[in-house]
């Protein structure tokens, strides 16, 4: 009974809302109390359309943040592999140009004289004040013997001393001291007058880094900016290495011979790669 009764009445709610809708689709125009009712519907509404609305922005925009958040972090992770990539890259060019300068020296300088150039890492250089050595990883067994010259593409660096199976002491020119027990003096010319200007490389002045050259003929026309080369003579140090250029001429002091200052043409500063001469006229007469 009970069922029936609740069946009635949802017949007669769906018939009723079913006339409402009939009887609003032919008239223009609603009734106050109609009007009423869909004013109040819209006003309740719309204070749950505003806060849903939010809710939805809200969560949209914590996605739409987790989304840029993924974004800057792969663009973060790609602005770190162009750098590290940028960094190796300009490595690898200034190590190709400097192998290819190096190249150029040594086929230029096989062009000049029959030398072999033999290309030799810096491992190590001595910190000591009184000794400015540094070591190169060739040695004995790379054919490395003791007072063979040392030079980079720029000029002249020194002289090997001790040498073991796999490395070998470089004692640079800037140890040049007369009152060395080790001292070798470098008999030294002018390129391009090889025949008519003579003076030997004596001391390394520290504190004005440059080189004194003595024992300059008073009728030498060397002058300043010309280019000092070894000579060759005394066979230790080898003939046409460029050593620096000359910045002053003066008058000895007994009037018979001049003095020059030589401004080194190599860096000493973060040596990495040198090469060792290697002059085979000497090593076939040994």
């Amino acid at each position: 009974m009970r069922n029936k009764r609740m069946f009635m009445l949802m017949i007669g709610f769906i018939l009723c809302i079913a006339v409402i809708g009939f009887s609003l689709s032919n008239r223009k125009e609603l009734t106050w109390p109609e009007k009423f009712l869909k004013d109040s519907t819209g006003y309740v509404q719309q204070w749950f359309y505003k806060p849903a609305g939010y809710i939805a922005g809200f969560f949209e925009e914590i996605g739409n943040l987790r989304t840029i958040h993924e974004e800057n972090e792969q663009l973060r992770i790609t602005a770190a592999a162009y750098s590290r990539d940028k960094i190796k890259y300009n490595f690898i060019e200034k190590e190709n140009a400097r192998f290819k300068e190096e190249l150029e020296f040594t086929k230029r300088q096989k062009e000049m004289y029959n030398y072999n150039y033999l290309i030799a890492q810096v491992i190590s250089v001595s910190n000591d004040a009184n000794n400015h050595s540094m070591n190169i990883n060739l040695g004995s067994k790379n054919g490395i013997k003791p007072n063979m010259a040392v030079t980079t593409i720029d000029g002249l660096i020194g002289l090997t001393s001790s040498v073991t199976p796999y490395t070998a002491t470089v004692t640079p020119i800037t140890e040049l001291d007369e009152a060395s027990p080790t001292f070798n003096s470098i008999a030294a010319t002018v390129m391009g007058r090889e025949d008519d200007s003579f003076g030997i490389l004596s001391s390394y002045n520290k504190e004005t880094s440059r080189i004194l050259m003595t024992r300059i003929a008073e009728n030498d026309k060397m002058q300043a900016y010309d280019t000092v080369i070894t000579s060759g003579l005394g066979n230790i140090y080898p003939r046409g290495i460029v050593i620096g250029t000359i910045e002053t001429i003066q008058v000895g002091d007994f009037g018979l011979t001049s003095t020059a200052t030589v401004k080194l043409a190599a860096s000493f500063d973060h040596l990495t790669e040198v090469f060792v001469v290697q002059v085979p006229e000497l090593e076939e007469n040994e």
